[in-house]
C-alpha cells in the first residue's frame, strides 16, 4: 500500500507554525525574514515547505535582503517551486521596500551632514550596476528643493555638462548644490576626473553665487565625502 504523500502546503501547519497566523496574533515584527518572503510566494514546492523555500532563497545570497532585490526574475526562478507569479511577487516586495526607504530620507529635506546625503541617494544609486551623476539643489537654509539624474553611463563613468548643473541651480533658485555619483566597483576612493569635476564645478558655481557644499561617492554600503575628507 502506497503512504499518502506529506504535504507540504503552510494550511496544513498548526496555526503557531503558519506565517499569516503569526503575523496576525504577534505583530510583523515576530516573523523572520524566511517566514515573510513564505507568506509572499504562499506555497513551496514537493519537497519543501514555504518557509523551508524560502530560507534556501535567502541562504544563496547570505541572508541579505540587498543581494536577494537584485536577483532578476530569471534567477528567481531558478529555484524549484518559484515561478514567474512567484518571482514577480517577491520582486515587487522588495522594490516596494527600496522605495519606501527613499521616501523616509526626503521626509528629512533638511541636509544636516554627509550622512543625510548618503541616506538620501544610496536608495537611489548605490546598488546599481552602471554609474549615475546627480546633482541635489539646496535653498539657504540646507533643504532639498529638487535633485537631478544629470548623467548615466557605463561602469567607466560619466560626462557632466556643467552649464545644465548651473542652468538648473538658477532656475528653482538653488543657493547650495551637492554632487553625487556611485562607484558599482565599491571603491571610495575618487579618481582623478573626480576631482576635476567637483573643482570645475565649485568654480563655475562661485561665479554665480552659489556653492559646491559636498561630493560623495556612494556604494552599497558606504560613502566618501569630498567635504569630510578636506579636498573640496
Amino acid at each position: 500500500m502506497l503512504e499518502k504523500t506529506t504535504s507540504f502546503s503552510i494550511k496544513n501547519w498548526s496555526q503557531d507554525d503558519q506565517p499569516r497566523e503569526k503575523l496576525l496574533h504577534k505583530g510583523k515584527a515576530a516573523l523572520s525574514d524566511a517566514e515573510l518572503v513564505a507568506i509572499l510566494i504562499g506555497s513551496g514546492n514537493k519537497t519543501e515547505s514555504a518557509v523551508e523555500l524560502s530560507k534556501r532563497i535567502l541562504a544563496s545570497v547570505d541572508n541579505n535582503l540587498s543581494e536577494l532585490g537584485k536577483l532578476s526574475i530569471k534567477q528567481l526562478m531558478e529555484f524549484k517551486g518559484i515561478g514567474e507569479a512567484k518571482a514577480i511577487s517577491i520582486a515587487a516586495a522588495l522594490e516596494l521596500g527600496r522605495r519606501r526607504r527613499g521616501e523616509e530620507a526626503l521626509e528629512k529635506k533638511k541636509i544636516t551632514s554627509s550622512k543625510s546625503v548618503f541616506e538620501l541617494m544610496q536608495p537611489i544609486i548605490g546598488e546599481l550596476q552602471h554609474e549615475e551623476f546627480w546633482i541635489i539643489y539646496l535653498n539657504n537654509s540646507n533643504k532639498v528643493i529638487l535633485k537631478n539624474q544629470l548623467s548615466k553611463g557605463g561602469i567607466t563613468g560619466t560626462l557632466v555638462d556643467v552649464r545644465l548643473v548651473l542652468k538648473n541651480a538658477l532656475e528653482v533658485g538653488a543657493t547650495g548644490l551637492i554632487l553625487a555619483h556611485n562607484h558599482p566597483s565599491g571603491t571610495l576612493k575618487p579618481s582623478e576626473a573626480d576631482k576635476q569635476i567637483t573643482n570645475k564645478l565649485k568654480i563655475a558655481s562661485e561665479s554665480l553665487d552659489i556653492k559646491v557644499l559636498d561630493h560623495l561617492i556612494i556604494t552599497e554600503n558606504a560613502y566618501f565625502s569630498f567635504a569630510d575628507d578636506g579636498i573640496l
